[in-house]
């Protein structure tokens, strides 16, 4: 981490328990970023919390160790049966994510955590619930509440509740199942209730203050949503020309790392396969593809094996993918909020990066809602005709197995129709060094 990333107050000097330190230490995380510094000291004296800061600024540790700090020092009663806490998040994508950190900042506690989401087979996770005691539940609204009624858990021992990315939850449609979850835990004074997003919407706060205890409100660098280290650039094109436009681009730009953003799956599948024929090799990422392969998806990015991802907004918000150069807008997002979440993939953990967006006919509608939004105008770029690359049609048999493929899709998601919720929704340290929290109301073991 860069010190403009981070503050000078060191998590050593925060009073962790041993076992959350020693898994900091481990990933290499020695001083608190802005939204943890001023949050922080809050959660550890059990104020709610309602944290409003950038993409990539460190939320997610933020709530992360301030749930993992209270279920260590809070005891409970042996014979209460978890889970403790629960985290909400808007997509499947964003719920993975934060089970891939919770597994990396508890590893030392002994607190098991599982991520459960749509896209997969609820009787497996059925089957993962039976076989261990699970403390910490991540997952999308819809397959909780499916889970819940279900009778595979129960919430009436929940301690902590975070939702993250609460506005998105809003835009998705599924504020009605959050409201819903909420009521079925414990009354708000007795649980610790954290709300951290990028953005932060009047109905979000409402929701907030009619569901939590009192919570605090911490903002950071709210009168500026983007990122100041990432270089925003802008073309006015014809819809026609935004794919030589984006070829040229991407042979000036050579980025290390791309993820280029689309409205519709359609069109990405398409932009995916000229990608593919005019020598970019590239991953897609959109909501109608298996949650098994997207999953290969995001690791391969991750890794580095795949060097350019063509995404939906599906994966605007929660990847924590190293390294992105740039982000290319091919399509300009439809609502301003997306726009800072998708240029937040690059830049992050004090890095730089490049965002550049395409204005065509089609979308450019929106382009003075994202201005007003982030209170700035996006720089214009003019466009040389040099940049405009020659584009190399796919063959007939690519654009064939495309067809195929969608057909294919529709059917079988035709076959599915009625058969209940199809919501969005690293094996854990073997070894720890620390004992969990299983203590009865007097301390004892």
């Amino acid at each position: 981490m860069s010190e403009k990333h981070t503050t000078n107050t060191a998590f050593v000097d925060l009073p962790l328990h041993a076992s959350i330190q020693e898994a900091l230490q481990d990933a290499g995380l020695t001083h608190a970023t802005p939204i943890q510094e001023q949050s922080l000291p809050l959660t550890l004296k059990g104020h709610d919390v309602m944290g409003l800061a950038q993409t990539g600024t460190g939320k997610t540790a933020a709530f992360l160790i301030a749930l993992l700090q209270y279920l260590m020092v809070n005891p409970v009663h042996p014979k209460a049966k978890g889970p403790w806490a629960i985290i909400v998040a808007p997509t499947r994508e964003l719920a993975i994510q934060i089970k891939k950190d919770a597994d990396q900042l508890g590893r030392y506690t002994g607190l098991k955590s599982l991520a459960v989401y749509g896209g997969t087979n609820i009787e497996h996770q059925k089957n993962l619930f039976a076989a261990t005691n699970i403390d910490i539940v991540i997952g999308t609204p819809g397959r909780i509440i499916d889970l819940y009624k279900q009778k595979v858990f129960r919430l009436k021992n929940i301690d902590v509740c975070v939702l993250d990315e609460a506005d998105r939850m809003f835009d998705l449609g599924f504020i009605d199942d959050v409201r819903y979850l909420l009521k079925q835990m414990p009354p708000a004074k007795e649980r610790l209730n954290l709300l951290f997003s990028a953005t932060m919407a009047q109905k979000v706060q409402e929701l907030a203050y009619e569901h939590f205890n009192a919570p605090k409100t911490v903002s950071i660098e709210a009168d500026h949503p983007t990122a100041d280290n990432v270089e925003q650039s802008l073309y006015h094109t014809a819809k026609h020309e935004k794919t030589p436009l984006l070829l040229g681009l991407l042979a000036k730009e050579q980025p290390q790392r791309s993820i280029i953003f689309l409205n519709t799956k359609r069109d990405l599948e398409r932009l995916s396969i000229v990608l593919e024929a005019n020598g970019y090799p590239n991953a897609a990422l959109s909501g109608d593809i298996a949650q098994k392969k997207r999953e290969q998806v995001i690791k391969s990015f991750q890794n580095g094996e795949t060097n350019i991802v063509v995404a939906t907004d599906v994966a605007a918000r929660g990847l924590h993918i190293p390294d992105v150069s740039h982000v290319f807008n091919y399509d300009l997002p439809q609502v301003a909020e997306d726009y800072v979440h998708r240029i937040g993939r690059t830049a992050r953990a004090g890095a730089t990066g490049k965002a550049i967006s395409f204005a065509c006919e089609e979308y450019v509608y929106s382009l003075p809602e994202i201005e007003h939004y982030i209170e700035n105008k996006v720089p214009v770029v003019s466009i040389d005709d040099d940049l405009l690359a020659d584009v190399i049609p796919p063959s007939d048999e690519a654009l064939a197995a495309l067809k195929d493929e969608q057909r294919q899709r529709r059917e079988k998601s035709g076959n599915r129709r009625g058969n209940g919720r199809n919501n969005n929704g690293g094996k854990r340290p073997a070894n720890r060094k620390h004992t969990t929290r299983r203590h009865n109301k007097n301390g004892n073991h």
